[in-house]
C-alpha cells in the first residue's frame, strides 16, 4: 500500500470547552482537520504532528468497519438494527458469509495502515526538527511508536503475514518479524514516556510507561510468551499507577473515564458533543420506540447472554446489556418499542441522546485485562497459585465465587471463560477465539459454519487490485 501524500491533524491551541475529568486538549481539531503538509506552507510542530496520530481514532471506520470485524464477527454479537438492513457487509460478517471484497476488512486495513505512516512520518519529523530537550523529543517518538505499535498489533492479529510499512509497501513480513518490531517500538516507548500521574491535565490521555507496558504484556501473550507476558503484568500491577474500579459498571460512564483502572483510551474531544469518535455511540445505541438514540448495531448475542446467566454473573451482564424495558443508571427508559432485544451498554453515553458525535471514550486498555493476563500466563508457567489470585481479584470485584482448581487444562477454559465476560465488548473476541484455538467450536456452538481460513482475514480484494504481486491468504 502506498500513500502518496501526508495528512496531519492541525490542533487547535484554545479549543472546545472541555469537562475537567477529559481535559485532553491536545486532541482539539477545527471542523477542516485535513490539510495537505507539503502545500500548507505553515510549519508544525512535532508535537502536533504526534497529535495527528492520535486523531486516527475518531473516525467513521471505528464507529462501523471496526465493530463488524471485531464484534460482530463473533459469538458475542449479532449484526442488530432492522432485519432489512444488511449493514452493507455486517450481515454477511455476522453469518461468516464474507469474502475478500467486504468493505469492513478494506476500511480496516488501510485505516491501521495509514495511521502506521502518521505515525511514522511524525518519528521522522521530531527526530529532524531540531529539538534541543532530548527528554521531550524522545516522548513524542515514544508515543508514535507506541500508536504505530498498536496499529500493527491489530494488522498482525488479523491478517498474520502483513507488510512492515517503512520496509516495503508489498512484501508481506513473517509475523514473527512483526511481532518484533512492535516489541522494539513498544520497548522504546516503556524506556522514554513518563508514568499516567506524571503527565500535566492538558495531556490526560496520551501513551504512557504502563499503557506500553500493559501492551506489550498483551503481545507477549498473543504469542505464547508466557514468561514475559507475566513479568509485564506483574509490573504494571505492582507499580501503583493502576487500581482496580470497585464498580464495574462505573467503569464506562463518564466519571471513569481516564480512572484508576485505565491504561489507554481513545479519547472523545470534550464534554460538548461537538468532534468526538464519530457515531460510536449513535451507530450502537437503541433503535426505534420513543426512546430512538441510534441505529441498533452491534447487539449483544443470546449466546453471551446465556453465558452470563450460567456464570450467574448479574454484575457484568447488567453493565454489558440494555434490555429492553429497562431504566438506565442516569433515568433514561429503553422503552418496549425499541427495535431489539438487547444493546451494548459499553458504548452508551448519556450526553450523547442520539447525535452523531460521541463524547465517550473507547476503552483500550485496563487493569482488569492485565490481571486476567497474568492469571494466563502464570497458569501456563505452572503457577496456578498465583493465577488463582489474579484470576480471583477480577471475580471477587463482581461478587463471584472464587476458582479453587489447580488442574491447569481446567483452569485455563475457566481463564479464557473469565475473559469473555470480563472483557465482552471491549474489541478482542475474535482475536482471543483464533489465538486459543476456540473459534470453529465457539462459531459452530453458535449456529454459523466457520472455515479454517477463517483463521486469518482475506487481503483486501481492492488492495490486490492496486497490487496483484501481494498473495492472499490460504483459501480465500
Amino acid at each position: 500500500m502506498k500513500i502518496n501524500k501526508l495528512y496531519i491533524a492541525i490542533v487547535l491551541s484554545a479549543g472546545l470547552t472541555l469537562h475537567s475529568c477529559k481535559d485532553s486538549k491536545f486532541l482539539d481539531v477545527p471542523s477542516k482537520e485535513n490539510v495537505e503538509a507539503e502545500d500548507s506552507g505553515t510549519v508544525y510542530t512535532p508535537e502536533q504532528f504526534v497529535n495527528g496520530v492520535y486523531g486516527m481514532f475518531t473516525d467513521w471506520d471505528y464507529a462501523f468497519s471496526f465493530l463488524g470485524i471485531t464484534e460482530m464477527i463473533s459469538d458475542n454479537a449479532d449484526k442488530g438494527s432492522s432485519a432489512t438492513d444488511s449493514g452493507g457487509d455486517k450481515l454477511l460478517l455476522d453469518n461468516l458469509t464474507y469474502t475478500s471484497t467486504a468493505g469492513s476488512f478494506q476500511s480496516m486495513w488501510a485505516r491501521w495502515y495509514k495511521s502506521i505512516g502518521r505515525a511514522t512520518r511524525a518519528i521522522e519529523y521530531t527526530e529532524s526538527y531540531g529539538l534541543t530537550d532530548e527528554a521531550y523529543k524522545n516522548r513524542l517518538i515514544g508515543e508514535a511508536r507506541f500508536l504505530r505499535a498498536l496499529n500493527y498489533f491489530y494488522l498482525v492479529r488479523g491478517w498474520g503475514d502483513v507488510p512492515i510499512q517503512e520496509r516495503d509497501y508489498i512484501k508481506r513480513e513473517p509475523a514473527a518479524e512483526v511481532y518484533a518490531h512492535i516489541e522494539a517500538d513498544l520497548q522504546f516507548a516503556i524506556d522514554n514516556l513518563p508514568i499516567k500521574s506524571a503527565y500535566a491535565a492538558k495531556d490526560l490521555g496520551r501513551a504512557t510507561k504502563g499503557a506500553a507496558q500493559g501492551l506489550l504484556s498483551k503481545v507477549y501473550l498473543y504469542q505464547s510468551k508466557w514468561q514475559q507476558a507475566a513479568d509485564l503484568a506483574k509490573t504494571v500491577i505492582n507499580s501503583g499507577g493502576y487500581g482496580l474500579e470497585s464498580d464495574y459498571a462505573k467503569i464506562w460512564r463518564l466519571e471513569g473515564e481516564n480512572g484508576p483502572e485505565s491504561l489507554f483510551e481513545w479519547q472523545a474531544r470534550g464534554s460538548s458533543i461537538a468532534h468526538g469518535i464519530k457515531q460510536y455511540s449513535q451507530v450502537q445505541a437503541p433503535r426505534g420506540g420513543a426512546v430512538a438514540l441510534g441505529w441498533g448495531f452491534n447487539i449483544p448475542s443470546q449466546n453471551l447472554l446465556d453465558a452470563f446467566n450460567a456464570e450467574k454473573d448479574d454484575i457484568r451482564r447488567d453493565a454489558t446489556i440494555i434490555f429492553r424495558g429497562e431504566t438506565l443508571y442516569d433515568g433514561r427508559l429503553i422503552d418496549s418499542g425499541v427495535e431489539n432485544p438487547m444493546y451494548n451498554e459499553k458504548a452508551y453515553s448519556s450526553a450523547n441522546g442520539g447525535a452523531e458525535h460521541t463524547d465517550k471514550n473507547v476503552r483500550y486498555l485496563r487493569l482488569g485485562e492485565i490481571y486476567l493476563i497474568l492469571a494466563e500466563a502464570a497458569n501456563e508457567l505452572g503457577n496456578s497459585n498465583e493465577a488463582l489470585d489474579a484470576l480471583n481479584i477480577i471475580r471477587t470485584r463482581v461478587k463471584l465465587p472464587k476458582i479453587t482448581t489447580t488442574d491447569q487444562a481446567q483452569l485455563r477454559q475457566l481463564i479464557w471463560k473469565e475473559r469473555r465476560l470480563e472483557l465482552a465488548f471491549e474489541h478482542d473476541r475474535w482475536f482471543d477465539l483464533v489465538r486459543t484455538k476456540q473459534a470453529k467450536a465457539a462459531m459452530t456452538g453458535n449456529g454459523k459454519t466457520f472455515q479454517d481460513k477463517m483463521l486469518l482475514f482475506p487481503i483486501p480484494e481492492n488492495q490486490r487490485i492496486q497490487t496483484p504481486e501481494m498473495p492472499q491468504n490460504p483459501g480465500w
